[in-house]
């Protein structure tokens, strides 16, 4: 098995970084992997300090087969910070493994990830890996490791470079889709916000790679596979975080198995429960109350 190159965002928080590093230096094949990390320059002067501190624990850093570092000298922003090291990485080695500065990932994350990209790979109905999960209803006696869904999951993920290249950043068909209801339902298959965030990000209301991946993956009609199990835990909710200042909803349960073999899904199917499960938890009431919970104290 030839493994992905990690693709590893940064910018000013030591604290996170480090979490993040030294969770994917536990990881069964770590040492055997390559790592690119890609820092953005400071938006702010006052940025600069802790942009400057998350460099020099990079430039000190071991525990991979090899770490190339990318940093910036000017702000370009998250969005086109992943667009072009992803690509870059993509253009090189074909496949890529990514994960931001705050994501804490079970020793188990890179073994899912090769694997899930070898397997599928010559699979043209599958768009990405995702490593992070919510708790989803599953059938009796299911027999595998993953479930498939038409939505995907910037918290750790993997993809390859012919679907990559596939992705309209323009979104040069948004005002048909902007007016086509019919569409629109269909997109919010995957989730309730889907196409108000893609709204969001057009009227620059948002500035989000994610979405215009996602909805690359809906025009495409593929999916992106999912563990069972959540291989990611994202860390990175408060008031420092760039797009996670809100309240964090997302808590799943980590997969605390050890596994390193995982049974894949051959035929692509969308269980009725998982269906279920995801517009349940992306639709709107859930969405409301489970903020109005959090303003208001409640567990």
């Amino acid at each position: 098995m030839k493994l992905a190159p990690i693709c590893l965002f940064v910018y000013k928080r030591l604290e996170w970084t480090a979490q993040t590093i030294e969770a994917l230096k536990k990881n069964e094949f770590a040492q055997d992997t390559q790592v690119f990390v890609f820092g953005d320059g400071p938006r702010t002067e006052e940025d600069a300090p802790g942009v400057e501190e998350v460099r020099q624990y990079i430039r000190n850093l071991q525990g991979f087969k090899e770490i190339n570092c990318v940093f910036q000298d000017k702000n370009i922003g998250l969005a086109n910070s992943v667009i072009r090291g992803v690509s870059q990485v993509m253009n090189d080695f074909g496949k890529a493994i990514v994960v931001e500065d705050d994501l804490i990932t079970t020793p188990n994350y890179l073994a899912y990830m090769n694997q899930a990209l070898e397997y599928y790979q010559d699979n043209p109905q599958i768009f990405s890996i995702g490593g992070f999960t919510i708790d989803v209803n599953l059938p009796p006696n299911y027999a595998y490791d993953v479930y498939a869904f038409p939505r995907t999951t910037p918290w750790g993920w993997s993809s390859w470079k012919d679907r990559w290249d596939t992705i309209d950043w323009q979104v040069s068909d948004y005002q048909i889709f902007k007016n086509d209801p019919v569409r629109r339902r269909a997109f919010n298959q995957g989730g309730s916000d889907l196409a108000n965030m893609l709204d969001r990000q057009m009227a620059k209301q948002m500035d989000s790679w994610a979405i215009r991946w996602n909805y690359q993956q809906f025009k495409n009609n593929q999916y992106t596979i999912f563990p069972i199990s959540s291989k990611v835990r994202n860390i990175g909710f408060g008031k420092n975080a760039t797009h996670t200042k809100f309240y964090n909803r997302y808590k799943s349960a980590m997969d605390e198995s050890g596994k390193l073999d995982f049974k894949f899904q051959p035929k692509i199917v969308i269980e009725d429960s998982v269906m279920a499960t995801y517009q349940n938890y992306y639709s709107l009431t859930t969405r409301v109350i489970g903020r109005l919970k959090h303003y208001l104290g409640i567990p």
